[in-house]
């Protein structure tokens, strides 16, 4: 069943994403060659901490760790590890953030060093199709859309989808419905409606759609050994629109990438 939001929850909701986007926005500044994932899920612990929030995965489905952290071919459920990052390396940080009884929960994969120019554009393929997929969850629309519009974007380019996992609704838990795939048929799935909340994060793979998890129980990893890139905000659907309400801007501004491709889904200038 969806749970439909109010304005004033929507707003909640608002808050809480915006603590995960600028936790991802402070360790933007941190993601190196030579430091350690561990060290960065320390980092996300304290910093979501001193906002006055709770870490959202920590002990969630038993989850150990306050980031989710996937390096290469680890598609999602990395777990941090003590394992230095290196040059021409990338990791997909998955955080998520409980603050006033709302989740907030998004992704974006960073570059360490230089990137293999193949790695560097799935890594632009896959967050233009975060925002082709946003623009399809819309009123009248559903679910198939949205997955449907990641599909084909991704799928031109040769790259593999992931069909295990899926974005989801997102509210007073972490995942409530509907499930989000990234695949699926136009005019198929449940039928959106104003005030619903969910995450939508394209998991996309350089090579075979195929995965399979390794003996810790978390990780997801692709099957063929190629790269995996994960992106996801969080989106409310308001007047018949989608409306982001988390953001990249704070890891935008680190890395100092100039972007619009949020201004469409804002009703307002974004203020940092």
């Amino acid at each position: 069943m969806i749970i439909v939001k109010t304005q004033e929850e929507i707003e909640l909701m608002r808050q809480s994403a915006l603590v995960v986007s600028k936790t991802l926005g402070m360790l933007a500044k941190e993601v190196k060659a030579g430091v350690t994932t561990k060290q960065l899920d320390t980092l996300a612990e304290d910093y979501i901490r001193a906002q006055g929030a709770l870490p959202g995965f920590l002990g969630l489905y038993d989850c150990p760790s306050t980031l989710l952290c996937s390096v290469n071919d680890a598609v999602v459920h990395g777990l941090p590890t003590d394992v230095p990052l290196k040059d021409g390396d990338i990791v997909s940080i998955d955080c998520g953030a409980f603050m006033n009884d709302f989740y907030g929960d998004h992704a974006y994969t960073f570059e360490i060093g230089e990137v293999a120019p193949e790695t560097k554009k799935l890594i632009e393929v896959t967050k233009e199709s975060l925002y082709v997929g946003i623009r399809e969850f819309k009123l009248g629309n559903r679910v198939g859309d949205v997955g449907y519009a990641i599909q084909q974007h991704c799928e031109a380019q040769g790259y593999g989808v992931v069909r295990e996992l899926v974005g989801h609704g997102l509210g007073r838990k972490m995942h409530e419905d509907p499930e989000m795939p990234n695949y699926g048929r136009r005019g198929r799935g449940k039928k959106f409606i104003n005030g619903m909340v969910v995450a939508i994060e394209p998991m996309i793979n350089g090579g075979t759609h195929r995965v399979k998890q390794l003996k810790d129980g978390w990780t997801i990893i692709t099957q063929d050994g190629k790269p995996s890139v994960h992106f996801e905000h969080d989106i409310a659907l308001i007047d018949g629109k989608p409306e982001i309400l988390s953001t990249f801007a704070y890891v935008h501004e680190a890395l100092g990438i100039v972007s619009d491709a949020e201004d469409e889904f804002r009703k307002g200038v974004f203020v940092m």
